[in-house]
């Protein structure tokens, strides 16, 4: 099932639909997205995962990563609710 991601980049909001069939999480979608390589990012992360005993750590760390790139607000748009029978 597919969700839309709402975030900034370089102060523009900007809209992307994401599933969990294409990518982990919605930073890496919101990367490549933009056309972002995060390939040395990822191994840091796993680093940061590794030696840390909370998981607060390895979300800091991404949270402060995609701050240095540019990006603001990344969250996933609310869900809208529909009635019985519609799509």
């Amino acid at each position: 099932m597919s969700r839309t991601i709402i975030y900034t980049y370089k102060k523009e909001e900007k809209e992307i639909i994401f599933s969990f069939d294409q990518f982990r999480n919605i930073h890496e979608a919101v990367a490549a997205a933009e056309g972002i390589d995060l390939t040395s990012f990822l191994k840091m992360e796993q680093q940061v995962e590794a030696v840390s005993n909370s998981s607060k750590a390895a979300r800091d760390f991404r949270d402060s990563h995609f701050r240095k790139l540019g990006f603001g607000k990344i969250a996933l748009a609310k869900k809208e609710s529909r009635g019985v029978g519609q799509k």
